[in-house]
């Protein structure tokens, strides 16, 4: 929460001030709990079973506001069904992209083909008074890149 301030009074001066607390916005919460995962500390159980530690002796103890892990994150790049996912096998990717639906990231760094296809959908639909759509099949190619 932060504090936000606004000013009332002839011509903008700053006779009567009022001011209240703001949440953040959604983004600013993001990066922030970004940062936090870039920088989450794995952890272990101490010998007396009430404390943790990180698991690397160069690691600082975490404080309060760190953000700490016991166990590694599941493969999602490798079919699992004993976490529930399905990999990235044969998922669509874009290789122009540098985020999340990048073939890069997307596709593990296992690479991914690209093929064109021949796309049949519906087009130039019109709507016929009353309760019916009539439309046309168009058929166009499309580059479609897939993970191996």
């Amino acid at each position: 929460m932060r504090t936000v301030c606004k000013c009332h009074g002839l011509s903008g001066s700053c006779a009567l001030k009022t001011c209240w607390k703001k949440m953040p916005t959604f983004r600013e919460v993001g990066n922030r709990l970004k940062a936090q995962f870039d920088g989450a500390i794995r952890v272990i159980i101490s010998n007396d079973g009430k404390n943790i530690m990180p698991e690397g002796k160069t690691i600082k103890p975490p404080s309060e506001y760190d953000l700490v892990y016991s166990d590694n994150s599941p493969n999602f790049c490798k079919r699992n069904r004993k976490v529930g996912s399905l990999g990235t096998q044969d998922r669509e990717c874009d290789p122009n992209s540098e985020g999340v639906g990048g073939c890069d990231l997307l596709c593990c760094n296992r690479g991914y083909t690209t093929r064109e296809v021949l796309v049949r959908e519906n087009c130039k639909c019109r709507f016929i008074w009353c309760c019916d759509v009539q439309c046309e099949i168009c058929e166009s190619t499309k580059v479609v890149h897939r993970c191996l």
